[in-house]
């Protein structure tokens, strides 16, 4: 008796091991992808051009959500502790977050990709011709928005190139190939945006929030925004504004979908005209950033 079920235990056990094998093999392998995590979706685009398959991209904001008033999830830092990198872009929540982010995990690169950039102030606003800047010490709190201005963001590419080579310099050359691809679609599309705004001739622009102004120091144009520091218009600045709008012969103000609509909403009311989503953080960074374009050239040619 023994030596019969022994006999069937022996010509079962291949059965049991590919059995136990295909159990294990529904688990994840490990890759030798490097874990980047990110401020926001725009930075997304910019590591995986440059990583292609060799990067594993996470992002702290999430689409929809707004830059001016996230703060971290408990399990976004938790997962920080697999991460190889995290690329900043100098946003106010990181100035509150960013050591603490770092904290999480001692062997994670942090990248800064504001190196090397020469940034405006926050708020650089326009009022009857006369720009208004913020008051002298305040220039310490630069414009974040350096990710829509093409030029920027080449800098911003070569930072990311860097610090991709300096955690695995054995894909060095994919990445440096991938480098050189994505600048070159940076070139053609400041070009394509150049001779896109070329035929406008009425250079300026109402918008909620501020976001533009790289994008508008570029290219020639003139932003004026509604609200400046995070701040809403007093009832005599929105009285101003819309007075700006009326003599300017503004009639489309610009608004962006993670933020609230009203306040741009009462100005488009009040010079009978209309408020048109322009969103700074849409994922296809390349093809949102020529729309706009496109789009502005069409409002402003009006």
């Amino acid at each position: 008796m023994f030596n019969r079920w022994y006999i069937v235990a022996v010509a079962l056990l291949p059965f049991v091991v590919l059995l136990a094998g295909c159990s294990q093999g529904t688990r994840p392998e490990p890759t030798d992808t490097l874990h980047v995590t990110v401020s926001i979706v725009p930075q997304k685009y910019f590591v995986e051009r440059i990583g292609g398959q060799h990067v594993t991209v996470s992002v702290m904001v999430q689409p929809g959500a707004s830059p001016e008033t996230y703060e971290p999830k408990p399990e976004q830092l938790r997962a920080l502790s697999e991460a190889d990198a995290y690329v900043s872009i100098g946003l106010p929540f990181e100035k509150a977050w960013l050591d603490r982010i770092a904290s999480t995990n001692p062997n994670m690169l942090m990248v800064d990709t504001t190196r090397g950039l020469e940034r405006m102030p926050m708020g650089v606003h326009h009022h009857h011709g006369e720009e208004e800047r913020p008051p002298e010490g305040e220039t310490e709190n630069p414009d974040p928005h350096i990710w829509l201005s093409p030029e920027l963001v080449k800098v911003q590419a070569q930072t990311i190139y860097e610090a991709l080579v300096r955690l695995d310099a054995a894909h060095k050359e994919t990445y440096q190939a991938n480098l050189d691809s994505f600048m070159a679609d940076i070139d053609a599309l400041d070009a394509d945006i150049c001779q896109t705004l070329a035929r406008v001739e009425n250079r300026k622009f109402m918008v909620f929030h501020p976001a533009w102004g790289y994008f508008a120091r570029d290219y020639g144009l003139e932003m004026i925004s509604i609200e400046v520091g995070g701040q809403e218009p007093s009832a005599a600045e929105l009285a101003a504004l819309i007075s700006e709008a009326r003599e300017e012969g503004i009639r489309v103000i610009f608004a962006q979908p993670e933020l609230s609509t009203r306040t741009a909403e009462t100005v488009a009311r009040e010079i009978g005209g209309e408020v048109l989503l322009v969103s700074p953080l849409a994922p296809d960074w390349l093809d949102n950033l020529r729309q706009v374009a496109e789009t502005f050239a069409e409002v402003l040619s009006e």
